[in-house]
């Protein structure tokens, strides 16, 4: 964390069990203080964006981690105040794929797939202190963990049908179980909430100011005991942007079908106040999207709730290894994050033009190279 950085940087107390600490080159670094092993992104530039080599490299440590009787629980963190992390770097990934690389690219999502799993799984307590931008993969390195800490300035979205892309790293599993419909609001807008919304949502499960961190960092490495050290520092989060809409996103969101989302959007809009000026605006945000991606966020959230994590990791693999042979994730990476230019040429173009067929066939047809979990 940027916000009362050491002198000499991140200096470990006791090497990391992977054989000392770690950072520059591949964006993240491990230390232990005391009874926490402590993960940093810091990849500033690039907005903490996670690679291969940062995937990698944090399962390597987390799995040290298990054995280290020393370490009573795991701490990830930013060493930036602007970004948490802003997913992954699919920019690469576009690029692999698209110069006949993409084994490597579908290795990356493979290997973030494990490792989301390994989280939600992880045998100690793992704390993910979460401030400023928190995009796609970066909350499948913090979301799936036991606590999950939100700062002053968070903010979080799963704003990947901008791109071509669908709300990945177990979207599947957490966005249909959030309160009501909010989670299929968020998988087809992409929309970015605050910090308030997130913990009303449940996304994470306390708030405490940022600049109680330095404080929370030195108890967490004395081993109190972890449900009442967090409860002392946390506060209760101001009324949620969002609070008077939630019964609207909710009307509006329980369609059945993505025309359904979208007519009664329509009709929102004709109205007066906020709820039609909320709806010209997510109304806008789904027609500027990869349509596909729309769909296929659609399809995520009604089929989320019948599978466990693992089963929507599994189908969110096959879905990304579908689109790497597609056009809109190239083409919304160029003109996102690119060339931005703002102005991808969707394959097809129009919502109307969607085949739900299709996008069920991209969950329902296995793959030669399905992906595996632990049991």
């Amino acid at each position: 964390m940027a916000y009362k950085k050491p002198p000499q940087g991140l200096l470990p107390s006791r090497a990391a069990a992977s054989g000392g600490f770690v950072t520059g080159n591949i964006g993240i670094g491990f230390e232990v203080r005391g009874a926490a092993g402590i993960i940093t992104l810091d990849r500033p530039k690039a907005l903490n964006a996670i690679t291969h080599h940062m995937v990698l490299a944090m399962r390597a440590q987390l799995d040290a981690w298990i054995a280290d009787h020393a370490v009573q629980h795991v701490v990830l963190r930013s060493a930036h105040e602007r970004a948490f992390c802003v997913g992954g770097d699919v920019r690469h990934m576009a690029e692999l794929g698209s110069t006949g690389r993409k084994e490597q690219a579908r290795a990356f999502w493979r290997d973030e797939y494990a490792l989301n799993h390994l989280i939600s799984r992880y045998p100690k307590p793992y704390v993910s202190l979460v401030d400023g931008l928190c995009f796609g993969g970066g909350f499948g390195v913090s979301g799936h963990g036991s606590y999950r800490v939100a700062g002053d300035k968070l903010g979080f979205a799963m704003p990947e049908v901008a791109i071509g892309l669908f709300p990945d790293v177990g979207g599947t599993y957490v966005l249909p179980r959030l309160p009501g419909w909010a989670g299929t609001f968020l998988a087809m807008t992409g929309a970015r909430i605050g910090m308030p919304d997130a913990v009303a949502l449940g996304l994470y499960t306390h708030h405490i100011p940022t600049e109680r961190w330095p404080d929370l960092l030195e108890a967490l490495a004395a081993g109190d005991e972890m449900d009442a050290l967090l409860d002392r520092f946390a506060v209760v989060p101001p009324p949620p942007a969002l609070a008077s809409l939630y019964p609207m996103i909710d009307r509006v969101f329980a369609g059945g079908t993505v025309p359904a989302v979208v007519a009664a959007l329509e009709h929102a809009e004709k109205g007066e106040g906020v709820e039609a000026e909320f709806a010209r605006l997510q109304l806008s945000t789904i027609r500027r999207a990869s349509p596909t991606s729309v769909f296929i966020a659609f399809e995520q959230m009604r089929r989320g709730l019948s599978h466990d994590l693992a089963g929507c990791l599994k189908l969110e693999f096959r879905v990304v290894t579908r689109l790497l042979d597609g056009h809109d994730f190239f083409e919304g990476v160029r003109a996102v994050l690119i060339h931005k230019d703002q102005a991808p040429k969707w394959q097809p173009s129009r919502l109307e033009d969607i085949d739900p067929a299709a996008i069920a066939a991209l969950f329902d047809t296995p793959l030669p190279d399905e992906l595996v979990l632990p049991e």
